[in-house]
């Protein structure tokens, strides 16, 4: 059962995908000390989607991500978040980064703040929200993912998977647009992987824009409206979760998910 129990009404997150592209990617190229790490990337994900970048480790998705939340300057291609273009120099990088979601694998969670605390920073500090309504609003979201008792805790009284949650409701405390997710899972005992996931497939259904990295193809299979491919910083095939993973066509891609075979030679996905 999902420790995500309600987002509120059913439509306080938007209807069902549209079509329309919240995020849009144009002939994006990043190099670090002269080795290109992107190139050439087209990418949109339209409102209300889930699109996860799979692939190997250096292949470009952890950079793409830091490129889109402008952690990253990207040396040619655009960007542009629903009408802005994020990659004009003159845009203010922290009103983009405002309007956008992010979740690392390491959690990044403040040890010297609570829980609350570490929840209600963003909104206090980067949007003027009054303290008492941050923590209102912080308080309902740590409560609908299960940690309304954790909340005056610092973060080492957490369990991983719990420390996940809590990045994820900070994420969400500030009403992002679009979400990013880089490996979340990925720092996790086996055992806490479920849990984070299925607070992910809650907010897939809740209606959020997502766009993550991720190894657990099952669950991509499960939730992801698309997946894409990625190979040396090249988008090498991108699809439906049904195509891409259970009929690739692009040579590379069926080496890749050959190699997430497990040991039984049955397939992880």
């Amino acid at each position: 059962m999902s420790t995500l129990n309600t987002l509120g009404n059913p439509g306080d997150l938007g209807a069902p995908a549209t079509g329309e592209a919240l995020l849009r990617i144009r002939d994006l190229r990043k190099s670090y000390a002269g080795r290109t790490v992107l190139r050439s990337i087209n990418l949109d994900v339209a409102e209300h989607q889930v699109v996860c970048l799979i692939g190997g480790s250096g292949s470009g998705k952890s950079t793409l991500l830091r490129c889109v939340d402008l952690l990253d300057t990207v040396d040619d291609g655009t960007i542009h978040l629903g009408g802005t273009e994020l990659t004009d120099p003159r845009q203010n990088a922290n009103a983009a980064r405002r309007r956008i979601g992010v979740v690392f694998q390491s959690y990044n969670l403040f040890p010297h703040l609570s829980v609350l605390d570490n929840v209600t920073l963003a909104p206090r500090k980067a949007h003027g929200t009054p303290k008492r309504e941050a923590e209102q609003h912080a308080l309902e979201l740590l409560t609908r993912l299960g940690l309304a008792e954790k909340a005056r805790d610092f973060p080492d009284r957490l369990s991983g998977g719990q420390q996940q949650r809590v990045a994820i409701a900070r994420s969400l405390a500030t009403n992002p647009e679009l979400l990013l997710f880089d490996e979340i899972t990925a720092a996790l005992d086996p055992e806490l992987v479920g849990e984070v996931l299925d607070v992910v497939s809650d907010l897939k259904d809740r209606g959020m824009t997502i766009l993550m990295a991720t190894h657990e193809m099952g669950f991509a299979r499960h939730a992801a409206d698309r997946v894409c491919y990625l190979e040396d910083g090249v988008i090498c095939e991108q699809g439906s979760a049904e195509q891409v993973l259970g009929d690739p066509q692009h040579p590379s891609t069926r080496r890749f998910l050959s190699r997430v075979l497990d040991h039984r030679g049955t397939a992880t996905i």
